[in-house]
C-alpha cells in the first residue's frame, strides 16, 4: 500500500468511528460520568473518569499511564501517560480535562439532561461534550486509526495530561508539570479545547489571552443616610466609582490607561486575522462594531488586542432599593491582554492612575493573573499543521495567534517550554457552560479526519521538522 493510499486509509478508518456510532457511544459513557469539579461531592466520579474510562483506552492504544494526586489540597487528580517507541523520535505532547462545569440539570430545554447524550440533528447535547470530552476524545479515536493503519508504529512518542480541574482554573497543574518536567519533555504540544472560529472553518490557534482580575472598591462611610436629609450634601460611593471606572475605558470601549494597552499589532498578527470574521453561526450574538481600538477589526480586537470589561457593578441593594446613600460601591473587572502587556505592573499603574485623576478613594484589589501566550506564527510547526488540514479537508483552515478566552497555555508553552498548537472542535454557538450544550456531529465527523492527518503527517514530518527547529533556534 503506498503512503498516500495508507494515509487515506487511516483517515477513513476514523471517519468511520463516527459513521458507524462508536464515537457515539463512547461519548455516551464518558457523558455519563457527573464530573462537576465545582462540585467537591463529585471528587469520586472525577477519579473514576480517569482510572475507569480514560486509563483502560490508553492502555488499549499502548500507553503506560500514572495517577498523580492534585498537590493543591483538591481532589481533582491527574492523570500522566507516555507511550514511547523510540529514544531518538519526536515526542508529541497532548491534554485534555475531564471535568466540567455544574450540569444546572433543571434548566435544559425539555427532552434534554446534561448526564445523557440526546441526538437532534446535527447536535449532540450533554454536559462537557464540547468542553472536553468530544474534542479529547475525537483525538484518541484519530490516534487509533493511525495506530492500526501504521501496523502499530506511530514514528513517534506521544506524552498525555489529563486533569480534572481545568473549569476550577487548573489548581495543580503547573505544579505537577513543573515535577514531571522530564517526564513529559518533548518537541510539540498539540491539543484541542475551545471553539473554531465557525462551525465549517478548521482552526488553528497558537495561545490564548491573559486574564487578570480585579475589583475597585469605594468605602467612604459607615452606613447609609436617608436621601432626603442628605442628598447633595454626601458624596455618592457609586457615582465617584462610575466616574472612575469611566477612566479607565471610555462609552465606546476604548482603554484610556496607557498601561493597560498592548503594543500595536504586528503586519503577521494582521495577516492571519484578515479573513476572520467573528459572529457567523446563527445563534451568535450581534457584533457591535463601533466598540473597541478604532481602526480594528472586531477580530482583532478580540484576538489581538486587549479588552477592559466590568463583569460585576454593585451599591446598595439593587433588588430591593431604598432610600439612602450608600456607604460603598464595588466592582469586579477584568482585562484580559496578549502577549506583550505590561501587565505585570497593573496594581501600580492602577493605583497611579485613580491618584492622577483625582479618585485617590478607589481602592484597587489586582488578582493573581493568567499569562498570555503565543506560538511565533512563523514557526514551522504552525505551516505544517495548516498545510496537514488543508490536505486533509480541502479548506484553507484559519489560523488565530490566540484565542480570546484563556486555557492554560502558559503551562505547556512556559513551564514545559512547548511550541503549542491547538485545533478546536468546538464551535463559538455550542452553549458551552451554560444550558443545552452540544457538539455538532459533522465538526466532529470532520475533526476525526483532520486529527487523523495530522497524526500520520507527524510520523512522516516531525523529524525534519524538529531539525529544522533546532538548525533555526542555533
Amino acid at each position: 500500500m503506498s503512503e498516500t493510499s495508507s494515509r487515506a486509509a487511516a483517515i477513513a478508518a476514523a471517519v468511520q468511528c463516527y459513521d458507524s456510532g462508536r464515537l457515539l457511544a463512547d461519548l455516551d459513557r464518558r457523558v455519563a460520568y457527573r464530573t462537576e469539579s465545582q462540585e467537591p461531592a463529585q471528587a469520586p466520579a472525577l477519579r473514576a473518569y480517569l482510572t475507569d474510562e480514560i486509563a483502560p483506552t490508553l492502555h488499549r492504544l499502548g500507553f503506560e499511564t500514572k495517577l498523580v494526586e492534585n498537590p493543591d489540597g483538591v481532589d481533582a487528580p491527574f492523570l500522566l501517560a507516555a507511550r514511547h517507541e523510540g529514544d531518538g523520535l519526536p515526542t508529541v505532547v497532548s491534554y485534555g480535562h475531564g471535568d466540567a462545569v455544574r450540569g444546572y440539570d433543571d434548566q435544559w430545554r425539555p427532552g434534554l439532561q446534561p448526564w445523557k447524550i440526546t441526538v437532534d440533528g446535527d447536535r449532540w447535547y450533554g454536559r462537557g461534550i464540547a468542553d472536553n470530552k468530544g474534542q479529547h476524545s475525537v483525538n484518541l479515536a484519530a490516534l487509533e486509526a493511525v495506530i492500526a493503519a501504521r501496523g502499530g508504529k506511530l514514528g513517534f512518542n506521544v506524552k498525555l495530561i489529563f486533569e480534572t480541574g481545568e473549569e476550577i482554573d487548573s489548581p495543580g497543574l503547573n505544579t505537577v508539570c513543573a515535577a514531571e518536567h522530564d517526564y513529559l519533555a518533548g518537541d510539540l504540544f498539540l491539543a484541542s479545547d475551545g471553539p473554531r472560529v465557525s462551525a465549517e472553518r478548521p482552526t488553528v490557534f497558537l495561545g490564548s489571552r491573559g486574564e487578570l482580575n480585579f475589583d475597585l472598591e469605594v468605602n467612604l462611610r459607615e452606613g447609609g443616610h436617608h436621601s432626603g436629609n442628605w442628598g447633595g450634601a454626601l458624596r455618592n460611593p457609586a457615582t465617584v466609582l462610575a466616574n472612575a471606572i469611566a477612566t479607565l475605558v471610555n462609552k465606546d470601549g476604548y482603554i484610556l490607561v496607557d498601561g493597560l494597552r498592548p503594543p500595536p499589532l504586528s503586519d503577521a498578527v494582521r495577516q492571519a486575522l484578515s479573513d476572520i470574521e467573528l459572529g457567523r453561526d446563527p445563534s451568535a450574538p450581534a457584533v457591535d462594531k463601533s466598540w473597541g481600538e478604532p481602526g480594528l477589526t472586531p477580530a482583532e480586537r478580540v484576538l489581538g488586542w486587549n479588552a477592559v470589561e466590568v463583569l460585576a457593578f454593585t451599591s446598595g441593594n439593587p433588588a430591593a432599593p431604598v432610600n439612602a446613600i450608600p456607604p460603598t460601591a464595588r466592582a469586579h473587572c477584568q482585562l484580559r491582554f496578549v502577549v506583550g502587556t505590561n501587565w505585570q505592573n497593573a496594581q501600580d499603574c492602577l493605583d497611579a492612575h485613580f491618584t492622577r485623576h483625582g479618585f485617590p478613594e478607589v481602592q484597587v484589589s489586582v488578582k493573581p493573573a493568567v499569562t498570555a501566550t503565543r506560538l511565533d506564527l512563523e514557526d514551522p510547526w504552525v505551516g505544517w499543521a495548516l498545510a496537514s488540514i488543508q490536505a486533509t479537508t480541502g479548506k484553507k483552515p484559519a489560523l488565530i495567534p490566540n484565542l480570546g478566552g484563556t486555557v492554560p497555555n502558559a503551562v505547556f508553552a512556559d513551564t514545559l517550554g512547548l511550541p503549542t498548537v491547538w485545533v478546536p472542535h468546538s464551535y463559538p454557538a455550542c452553549s458551552q457552560h451554560a444550558p443545552n450544550e452540544h457538539l455538532l456531529g459533522s465538526v466532529a465527523r470532520e475533526a476525526l479526519a483532520l486529527m487523523a492527518g495530522l497524526w500520520w503527517d507527524l510520523g512522516e514530518s516531525a523529524t525534519a521538522i524538529r531539525a529544522g527547529r533546532l538548525a533555526r533556534q542555533s
